[in-house]
């Protein structure tokens, strides 16, 4: 699957005529592996202060596991599906700041379960410069639809597992009340948490369940439900956007 993505990618990529691209997409899209095509793409985009571009390319690609671009892989084609704008692979290849943020944290996540934990968060503050604060530590799975991701927070202890989507502004973090060290959401698969969404404390989002937007969700959430408001409550109407089924 993800040599079929990473084909279709490159095919798409090079049917874009914008000359001013062109050097760019051929060393990140038209590179020799997806790795390569990763850690290129990253270094362009978040430039580190704390080391040269070429040696931050090294770094990504150096730290991207056969797993991680294959779940990276996945979020660009998640993203390109689900996404209503045109512009398919290279479009979101370019454009798609949240499959960005996503690839990035995909960096930082493998540093730290390396043990290069200050490696981790100076990589993880040179992304923020994308838009979003995710904590190295924070697990991710594949298939995520992070819409513009702009504003998004993601605590340390956070899991957020495959096929979910996730728009701008939503924070899962801690309640600061919480002791301990799991003290930030579960979002179970197949979840969708709109925009603006403030999610406190170790509480679970269920499978394919739904959060409107704006929502400030302090309690668990049940499986295929959805929940509005602040406090937030199960509303009488489910509906997925995306047609989630278990």
């Amino acid at each position: 699957m993800s040599a079929e993505i990473w084909h279709r990618l490159g095919e798409a990529a090079g049917g874009i005529a914008e000359p001013l691209l062109a050097p760019a997409l051929a060393a990140t899209a038209g590179a020799a592996t997806p790795a390569a095509g990763i850690a290129a793409l990253l270094a362009r985009l978040i430039r580190p202060v704390f080391m040269e571009a070429c040696a931050a390319e090294r770094l990504a690609r150096e730290a991207l596991t056969p797993e991680d671009t294959a779940a990276a892989l996945a979020d660009l084609d998640a993203i390109t599906t689900r996404n209503f704008e045109p512009g398919g692979l290279a479009g979101t290849w370019i454009g798609g700041r949240g499959f960005h943020m996503l690839a990035a944290h995909r960096v930082a996540h493998r540093l730290w379960l390396m043990g290069r934990h200050d490696l981790a968060m100076a990589w993880k503050t040179a992304s923020a410069a994308l838009g979003a604060d995710i904590h190295p530590a924070a697990r991710i799975g594949s298939r995520i639809f992070l819409d513009h991701g702009i504003g998004v927070v993601v605590g340390e202890t956070a899991v957020i597992e495959d096929d979910c989507s996730i728009w701008h502004g939503v924070t899962l973090g801690s309640t600061l009340m919480q002791g301990g060290a799991d003290r930030h959401p579960k979002i179970r698969r197949g979840a969708v948490i709109g925009a603006g969404a403030t999610l406190l404390g170790n509480i679970e989002v269920g499978l394919g369940a739904v959060v409107a937007s704006g929502s400030v969700v302090l309690a668990s959430v049940p499986p295929f439900t959805t929940v509005a408001g602040n406090p937030a409550r199960a509303t009488s109407r489910y509906r997925h956007p995306y047609g989630f089924t278990a």
